[in-house]
């Protein structure tokens, strides 16, 4: 990388031969949500290293506008909010549900679409008012009712709502643990007290299942 040059190997075996080809002089850029799956030698040869967070809701607008005018879609500031909230600050999950509004408002409206369409859109998919869908508040709902807010481990949370332990690791915890609802302790997942609210469940300290 650093000498700006490529190896090819032709042929196999005693007849292999490795031929050196120079390159133009260029700027390599890496992204990747697992930075610590790479060895060292590879990171250390990038000279900046940067940390993406999740979009804020105005940023999110931004993008939809954009996309909300390639696609001819009539729309107002209020719809794109509404949809901005529930994007979980992901411009691709955002360009998704206006997707999803606009096929609704194709059938249920004239194609016109408001605040009030884009609520009622987005609730039919089950995407809330934060952007939690149906297989998030199902992990926040089985370590509830079946373990008690938690702490699980994520073989048992994962045989429990027969999905790969994969899937809840790398698509649902982290908008999970990001919001506060969930968090991660040495002996396993719990929901916290906003978890508990978001879902309108009452509350119950570790206090109060220590003392019973």
């Amino acid at each position: 990388m650093e000498n700006f040059q490529i190896d090819f190997v032709i042929d196999k075996g005693p007849y292999a031969k490795t031929i050196k080809f120079n390159l133009k002089r260029f700027t390599l850029i890496g992204a990747t949500t697992r930075a610590g799956f790479l060895t060292a030698p590879l990171r250390s040869r990038f000279g900046m290293f940067f940390h993406l967070d999740f979009y804020k809701p105005e940023e999110i607008i931004q993008i939809l506008e954009r996309s909300a005018k390639i696609l001819h879609i009539p729309r107002n500031k209020e719809a794109s909010f509404e949809i901005a909230q529930r994007s979980r600050g992901t411009p691709r999950v955002a360009n998704r549900l206006l997707r999803r509004v606009r096929d609704y408002a194709q059938v249920k409206a004239n194609g016109q679409v408001n605040k009030e369409l884009a609520h009622t859109a987005l609730a039919a998919q089950g995407v809330d008012k934060v952007g939690l869908d149906n297989i998030d508040r199902k992990v926040l709902t089985a370590i509830i009712d079946y373990y008690n807010g938690g702490p699980v481990g994520i073989e048992s949370l994962a045989a429990t709502l027969n999905e790969e332990s994969d899937t809840i690791v790398d698509i649902v915890e982290p908008f999970l643990l990001k919001m506060g609802y969930l968090k991660r302790t040495p002996r396993g997942r719990e929901v916290t007290e906003l978890g508990y609210k978001h879902l309108n469940k009452p509350y119950k300290g570790q206090k109060e299942l220590f003392d019973k």
